[in-house]
């Protein structure tokens, strides 16, 4: 936690701040740049009520915190952001009344800006199969770059996710792979057999190539023998798409959210979904219901007799 963020905050408004990111580093092992976000949200609130003569959190109400939001609206604040740092208030001020420093939660009639949810591209099943299918096999990168990639897809990990993992995480017998995810918090994630196949395979004729004297227990391994980069997979995924034509934006989590998609498409349970995408809220997962809501629209609109009548 940077000190210049704390020192910001107002005295008189700043102890219960303090206390707020302890129980959220300790109770809720939020990583500290989540924790710094929350931080920089709550000085900035603290120190616009000091402006309108609010001496602490105690007598802050609805009515003087929407001239906050509203500040944020004139102030050229996105919606995200504005949404952001009110969701940041709302989390603080049931805090405040669980540990009864205050009786009673000032955001509740407050309402955030509307936000238009932008639904995640995904891949169809058969771009995936061309995607898997791409590196080439006869090389260790392509051996490494195949293995990658099934691991990706068949378990619905975050590039970070991925890059991070340990030979010792892996357990390929049970087909499972443990995960660290944000805020240093473990999940199992399946693998599916074609993974196994793909990261055995890697594990045996490709892994030893990069191999050099300092590496350590990192599955997937660069050129220089440590632990492969985001950004090198992020690269490597957008060099294949290219190679097999597809032309949809790739961006890094492009197969998570095909591996989310497909899942429920296929029937699998929202909960489920949600506990090996390592989602903390439901909401977060909800957006793949929209994306399988538009395609069966599009489906409809394509094969039923009356589903593109506007065009006849």
């Amino acid at each position: 936690m940077s000190p210049n963020v704390i020192s910001s905050i107002p005295e008189a408004f700043s102890p219960p701040v303090e206390s707020f990111l302890t129980w959220l580093q300790l109770e809720r092992g939020l990583a500290s740049n989540t924790i710094e976000s929350y931080a920089r949200d709550l000085s900035h609130c603290a120190s616009f009520l000091k402006r309108l003569g609010m001496i602490d959190w105690s007598r802050v109400d609805d009515s003087v915190l929407l001239k906050w939001v509203e500040n944020l609206a004139s102030s050229g604040y996105a919606r995200s952001s504005q949404s952001r740092k009110l969701s940041t208030i709302r989390v603080f001020a049931k805090f405040l009344v669980r540990e009864n420093i205050r009786t009673s939660d000032f955001t509740e009639l407050l309402s955030g800006p509307r936000l238009s949810r932008k639904l995640p591209d995904t891949l169809s099943r058969k771009e995936v199969d061309l995607l898997l299918q791409s590196p080439c096999m006869s090389t260790p990168r392509g051996v490494r770059d195949r293995a990658i990639l099934e691991l990706f897809y068949s378990s619905g990990l975050r590039v970070s996710e991925l890059c991070a993992i340990e030979l010792q995480s892996l357990n390929l017998e049970e087909g499972y792979v443990r995960i660290i995810g944000k805020g240093s918090k473990e999940r199992i994630a399946p693998v599916g057999s074609t993974a196994i196949d793909a990261v055995q395979n890697y594990l045996g004729s490709a892994r030893p190539f990069f191999v050099k004297n300092h590496t350590g227990s990192a599955l997937f391994l660069s050129q220089r023998g440590r632990a492969i980069s985001r950004k090198t997979v992020w690269l490597m995924i957008k060099q294949q798409a290219a190679k097999v034509g597809i032309k949809k934006p790739i961006k890094p989590h492009l197969l998570r959210h095909s591996f989310a998609t497909h899942l429920l498409e296929g029937g699998a349970d929202l909960r489920a979904i949600q506990e090996m995408l390592g989602h903390a809220d439901i909401s977060t997962t909800q957006v793949y219901t929209a994306v399988q809501a538009n395609r069966l629209a599009d489906e409809h609109a394509l094969y039923h007799p009356r589903g593109n009548i506007k065009n006849k």
